[in-house]
């Protein structure tokens, strides 16, 4: 199992199953796809920059059967080309209320809590933390937000966190292998 920090309460075992039944997996951009940052250069054009590890790990859980849906406050081109470039086509920008983007995914792939991840780093994900099967926050997430999480990453958002929820969902599933092998 991948290093992953987790709440002391919660036994791996019991961390592996409620990874193994997850269909789909739902991002946070900014803090968790990226660093948090947001550029601007002089032409009021706005710049992200994303992690190549975490892309090929959406990629996987892609190709393994898993949904991969983004949801943000904010509204950018950025992120659009991003998601069109990893296949991703449930992207939620500009939504100020996170659980009723949620609440419309869960319904599209007809699923359960249970079978939903949803990763976040600030307050404004509590809600959606709090309704997901499986709630993740990356490492620099803010503290407040750590205590609604099952499972804290080792490393930051924008820098392999989304990657290190992608390998653990893999493995949970047994798929990992498949993934490295080609048979997926």
């Amino acid at each position: 199992m991948p290093r992953l920090y987790k709440k002391k309460n919660i036994p791996k075992k019991k961390l592996l199953s409620a990874a193994k039944k997850i269909k789909l997996l739902i991002l946070d951009v900014d803090g968790v796809l990226t660093d948090g940052s947001i550029i601007l250069d002089n032409y009021g054009n706005e710049l992200k920059s994303f992690h190549v590890r975490d892309g090929h790990g959406i990629k996987m859980l892609m190709q393994a059967g898993i949904h991969v849906a983004l949801i943000t406050g904010r509204q950018s081109k950025v992120v659009e080309k991003r998601a069109y470039e990893l296949g991703i086509e449930d992207v939620f920008q500009k939504c100020y209320d996170k659980k009723i983007a949620y609440d419309e995914l869960s319904k599209k792939y007809s699923l359960d809590d249970s079978e939903i991840a949803y990763v976040g780093d600030d307050i404004v994900d509590i809600p959606v933390l709090k309704k997901a099967g499986f709630p993740v926050v990356v490492a620099d997430a803010h503290e407040e937000v750590k205590a609604f999480a099952q499972v804290i990453t080792i490393k930051e958002g924008g820098r392999g966190a989304v990657r290190e929820i992608c390998d653990l969902l893999l493995k949970a599933k047994g798929q990992s292998r498949d993934i490295t092998d080609g048979k997926s």
